[in-house]
């Protein structure tokens, strides 16, 4: 079964459900196939870099509301086993992240490249809109640094990841994370691996049956 995660780098909740979804594979004995997609929950550019509760702050009202909601996901994380660290992350816009992103999936690092890119901006407090950093998180996922500094200071996968972000819009991808099951059946949300779990032998019983 093919499985396509719509989700962005700087989204707590995409963790947490990537997360919750390897821990529903683990019970799931299919045979799955896991593709990431991108999506931007804020397009808007980054011009120097800000802390998140900061930023977050200015987005939602305040920094006590923002250091309120930021302390409730990162107990619900705790309890998926992430420690996220709102307190070191640093505000960035991803398109360049979904770039590193593509250049992984062609060189088959992709869910590696995807879960140091989270981990560099919940938990290091690296920021992922920085080229110099992404090189240096390409090459701890195993990729080849000057290969991947090549790929993001040209303009190689920009129309792709362009053409993917405004495809997600078009498919009616409003919210991440986004779980889109055999091509056809959407789970929007961190959804508990119980929830994941019976949605997946559920696709499969409608496949088999179709």
């Amino acid at each position: 079964m093919d499985i396509e995660i719509y989700a962005d780098v700087v989204c707590p909740w995409c963790w947490i459900g990537k997360r919750r979804l390897e821990q529903a594979l683990e019970a799931y004995d299919g045979d799955v196939t896991v593709r990431f997609r991108p999506f931007q929950l804020d397009p808007t550019p980054v011009t120097e870099p800000k802390p998140l509760l900061e930023a977050l702050g200015d987005k939602f009202g305040g920094r006590d509301k923002a250091e309120g909601m930021a302390a409730h996901v990162t107990g619900v994380a705790s309890g998926a086993g992430l420690d996220l660290r709102f307190d070191r992350a640093v505000a960035a816009n991803t398109f360049d992240a979904h770039r590193l992103v593509r250049f992984a999936t062609e060189r088959g690092r992709s869910a590696e490249m995807v879960e140091r890119l989270y981990r560099a901006h919940f938990h290091d407090g690296v920021d992922v809109g920085s080229i110099d950093a992404l090189v240096t998180l390409a090459g701890e996922a195993g990729l080849d640094e000057a290969e991947a500094r090549q790929y993001l200071e040209s303009n190689l996968g920009r129309r792709e990841v362009a053409a993917d972000l405004s495809a997600a819009h078009q498919l009616g991808v409003s919210s991440v994370p986004t779980f889109v099951l055999a091509g056809k059946y959407a789970v929007t949300g961190a959804q508990e691996p119980e929830t994941l779990l019976a949605a997946l032998r559920e696709v499969a019983q409608r496949e088999a049956a179709a």
